[in-house]
């Protein structure tokens, strides 16, 4: 009981008493139900001892001709005694702490990385949207979440990847456009050539001459298949040249893997919650907490110029299972990782062909792959063929 919170919270005062035969003042004072909490004796005629606040005027009625002087207080009395003191301090203590709490809950800047200087001020304005702007509160992780799949559900043809990392103050924004493969343009006249650099694995003309050969190697642009048509090495029709071709290309793909693999497995449990948040933090309204949860979030109360609001969550119970990777797993998973990329970036017809690990570069928390991919792809792409045949 001594060395509970409550204890050490009441008041209690420290007294140094000087005098003859000091033992039998101590007497004195257990006598009259006075708990002496420390004695600790410094000559023979001097002591200090801590006693209960409550019991003070007691030892003062008692003290006769000893003298006593109060060193110090405990407890509760201190607490207020210091506070007293340093009232003015812990005030500015407490605002500071409470701006820099305020401060850091605070968008002030969000940049969005990508080349394309039009898709940048695109998804700004989409973010501004959702309330990702300068000066405007910080957003929960799932909110985050949501508004990246919102995001990526209704421009599916715009963006292909998107991630929106906290850092600080700042929101920063990474995405890809999704590049939409080309489609056949319609020229009257026109020439079947490479999309890019690849060495030609299989040529299907419909319509046009073929100008290359199987296994030989062509830059963007080549013409592989023309749509002049020669008699004689003179150009006697123009016609449009139609047709696929398929050829080897290759990749470097850079991929990280942690040593500490996280596994989520959604359980059968789900309850509806009301949550009420400020700033950043959240205060659930129930006493079945989930330790890991999934959540759905409708919103009930809240605007925009207000740093709390009240919303009501679906909550689904998931248990994440943790695993510690060696290297040589972590490499693995990396090796997958990539592959998964690679294929995603392929259609049906197309393949991997093969691929290596370039480099190994081993961290502390996580392991670095450079990888080189070989990958049978089509390269078909069109030009116009400008002019017309002099029959003269």
């Amino acid at each position: 009981m001594k060395n509970s919170l409550f204890v050490k919270l009441q008041n209690k005062v420290k007294l140094n008493i000087q005098g003859k035969n000091i033992k039998r003042f101590i007497k004195r004072l257990k006598s009259n139900n006075i708990d002496l909490l420390n004695i600790k004796y410094l000559k023979y005629n001097s002591i200090n001892i801590v006693i209960y606040q409550k019991d003070y005027d007691k030892v003062l009625k008692l003290k006769t001709t000893y003298e006593i002087n109060q060193l110090d207080t405990y407890g509760i009395i201190k607490i207020k005694r210091i506070m007293n003191v340093y009232k003015y301090a812990l005030i500015f203590i407490a605002l500071g702490i409470f701006l820099i709490i305020f401060l850091s809950n605070i968008i002030f800047n969000v940049e969005v990385i990508h080349n394309d200087k039009e898709l940048r001020e695109f998804l700004l304005n989409e973010l501004e949207k959702y309330g990702l702007k300068k000066y405007k509160f910080k957003v929960s992780f799932q909110e985050i979440q949501k508004i990246k799949n919102s995001i990526l559900e209704e421009y599916h043809d715009k963006i292909e990847w998107l991630e929106i990392e906290e850092r600080g103050t700042s929101y920063i924004v990474r995405l890809e456009s999704r590049v939409i493969p080309n489609q056949e343009v319609n020229y009257d006249k026109q020439n079947v050539v490479a999309k890019k650099s690849a060495i030609i694995k299989k040529i299907v003309a419909e319509n046009g001459e073929v100008v290359k050969n199987i296994n030989s190697y062509v830059n963007k642009g080549d013409v592989i298949i023309s749509g002049n048509i020669y008699l004689n090495e003179e150009i006697k029709d123009i016609v449009k040249a139609e047709g696929k071709i398929y050829g080897e290309v290759w990749y470097n793909i850079n991929v990280s893997y942690p040593y500490i693999y996280s596994e989520i497995k959604e359980l059968d449990n789900f309850q509806d919650v009301y949550v009420l948040k400020l700033l950043n933090k959240s205060l659930e309204l129930t006493l079945n907490k989930f330790d890991d949860k999934r959540v759905e979030e409708e919103k009930i109360l809240y605007h925009s110029f207000l740093p709390f609001s009240l919303v009501k969550q679906r909550q689904k119970e998931v248990q994440t299972i943790s695993y510690v990777l060696t290297s040589e797993e972590a490499k693995d998973k990396a090796i997958d990782e990539a592959i998964k990329k690679m294929q995603e970036r392929l259609n049906n017809e197309e393949k991997i062909i093969d691929y290596q690990v370039l480099k190994v570069n081993i961290k502390d928390d996580k392991i670095i792959l450079d990888m080189f991919f070989t990958v049978y792809e089509d390269i078909t792409s069109y030009s116009k063929i400008e002019g017309e045949i002099d029959v003269s």
